[in-house]
């Protein structure tokens, strides 16, 4: 498979970009964690688990295709938040930055009718707009529930496993 030197950078660029969501979302956890959030703390865990498989296929990606994928030194994410809700308001931003990388990559394959690499970007494609949805959902609670009510805010820690279930379930149908 032939990939142009351009979509190796933007791939490699975008390995690093997943790697520090990884580690963003990692540092959140770790956050929440300590803050006693603890359903938060999980949920971030798995978003950084997530994270790290999508790197993982871009490196997949190019080293089955027989080009090198450069592992990435990464800079330090934020460690502590105002509120729960603003580390996930730092999560919806993180995701809709992401998307619109996933989106100039879609564009350079597609301007390069590069058809495997576009074939293969689809998937994240989907994936973009779940994690999306998934931030805009949870953030929708504190609207609903409440932002200074301390027991509104525990209720959301509680329930963000089925608020994940829910979400990607409606992506899927």
């Amino acid at each position: 498979m032939q990939i142009s030197s351009d979509m190796i950078k933007a791939i490699n660029e975008q390995i690093s970009h997943e790697a520090f969501s990884a580690n963003a979302y990692t540092a959140i956890g770790s956050w929440c964690e300590r803050t006693g959030y603890d359903g938060s703390a999980k949920f971030f865990l798995e978003q950084a688990a997530e994270e790290n498989g999508h790197m993982l296929k871009f490196i997949h990606y190019l080293n089955n295709a027989g080009y090198e994928a450069v592992i990435p030194g990464i800079e330090k994410p934020p460690g502590s938040f105002n509120s729960l809700e603003s580390a996930f308001q730092f999560g919806l931003e993180s995701e809709r930055k992401v998307t619109k990388e996933i989106y100039d990559l879609v564009d350079i394959a597609a301007k390069e009718k590069d058809y495997s690499t576009y074939s293969f970007l689809q998937w994240f494609v989907t994936e973009q707009t779940e994690e999306e949805t998934l931030f805009q959902t949870i953030l929708q609670k504190f609207e609903l529930l409440g932002r200074d009510d301390k027991l509104a805010i525990y209720q959301i820690d509680q329930t963000l496993s089925a608020i994940r279930t829910q979400v990607t379930s409606t992506q899927t149908q």
